[in-house]
């Protein structure tokens, strides 16, 4: 079992790295500096992008979002890709392969009709840009449109807001389905070890997308279909790309995706000491802490020596300490003993009065009754 070291400099904790006898990077521990990178919106309709619009083509333009790098695809080069779909005139979204967590694959110039104008705005983007894209009805579902899935109506424009992931080149490979178990387990591996090293370069995005690329090429439909061997040979590549997202997910703050990946691991193998542990600091950090220690404690039930996990531990008691403290503070006397009552000062000049009222209440009853 791998230990989780952890070197602090400052405020800056490092990733250290272990490389097994076959070369497979793997990264071992988070580090707590920050970069700043945002998923992409969630919402009920397009998001709002003020970039400028670039007409591709008549009935294709595009918006960027956010920059991508390199190369663009050229003609017949295999595509991964996240999309949202929404039909323009109602704003009605239709399709989410983010929310599917299921990169599509898209071979430029061999689409599907309906996915001409989506290729065409793909095939003008470079690994890692997202962008916003108008495409109207000829360039997509048609004069008819679609009544299964998805639903679309007839003539009707769609926006897209599109990342590109990554691609293959055709020179490069070739497309998944023609691939042989192994083929894809390979081109998956060295996609993962590219990822690592981008990753050492501190390009966090970058390393991610080779990640998904790795991912991509070992889907749920793939995996799916193997069994022995082949499976753990595959779950060998997969598991590893989905903790590596996860601890890129950590540095960019981004706690929620870190939890999704480690879940991911953990349906697989439930005591997945790195699972754990990188999903327990991405709890923390939300501070789910009750949640966060259940992760440790189990991280540490099958690594019972690992350093890094006894001081998120220690660090999760000196937080519970601290709370306690404040809370104790904050309450201080509210259930205490009740304080006594300060006495009524007395003013001497009104009790004189009435002590002379009295006295001269009694000469007079005196002299009444002598006159009586």
């Amino acid at each position: 079992m791998p230990d989780f070291k952890m070197e602090e400099h400052s405020e800056i904790l490092e990733f250290n790295y272990l490389a097994d006898q076959g070369g497979n990077d793997e990264i071992i521990t988070e580090s707590a500096s920050v970069v700043h990178g945002e998923p992409p919106q969630d919402e009920s309709g397009p998001p709002e992008v003020n970039s400028e619009m670039e007409v591709l083509q008549e009935k294709v333009r595009k918006q960027i979002i956010k920059e991508g790098h390199g190369n663009k695809p050229s003609k017949y080069a295999t595509c991964f890709l996240h999309y949202r779909a929404w039909i323009e005139s109602s704003q009605q979204k239709f399709e989410d392969t983010w929310h599917e967590q299921q990169p599509l694959e898209l071979v430029i110039g061999k689409e599907k009709k309906e996915m001409t104008g989506l290729a065409i705005g793909v095939s003008n983007m470079k690994s890692g840009e997202r962008a916003l894209l108008h495409v109207g009805w000829e360039l997509g579902y048609g004069k008819e449109g679609n009544f299964s899935f998805p639903n679309v109506p007839p003539m009707a424009d769609i926006i897209y807001e599109v990342e590109l992931i990554g691609f293959d080149e055709t020179k490069e490979g070739k497309a998944r389905g023609d691939m042989t178990v192994e083929e894809r387990i390979g081109v998956a591996d060295r996609r993962k070890m590219d990822g690592n090293s981008l990753f050492k370069e501190e390009k966090l995005e970058e390393a991610m997308q080779q990640y998904e690329m790795a991912i991509a090429y070992l889907g749920d439909d793939f995996m799916f279909q193997l069994f022995g061997k082949y499976r753990d040979m595959a779950l060998a590549v997969k598991n590893p790309c989905h903790l590596n997202m996860a601890a890129c997910l950590i540095k960019l703050e981004r706690y929620d995706d870190a939890i999704a990946q480690c879940g991911i691991v953990l349906v697989e193998e439930e005591n997945n000491v790195k699972a754990l542990f990188r999903r327990g600091k991405a709890r923390a950090e939300l501070g789910q802490t009750d949640a966060a220690r259940d992760d440790f404690l189990k991280a540490r039930k099958y690594a019972p020596g690992d350093k890094a996990i006894s001081r998120e531990l220690n660090l999760l008691a000196e937080h519970d300490k601290a709370v306690y403290q404040k809370q104790k503070e904050l309450y201080k006397g509210l259930f205490g003993p009740r304080p006594d009552p300060k006495p009524k000062s007395k003013n001497w000049l009104i009790l004189a009065w009435q002590w002379l009222l009295s006295l001269f209440y009694r000469l007079f009853k005196r002299e009444r009754q002598k006159a009586d």
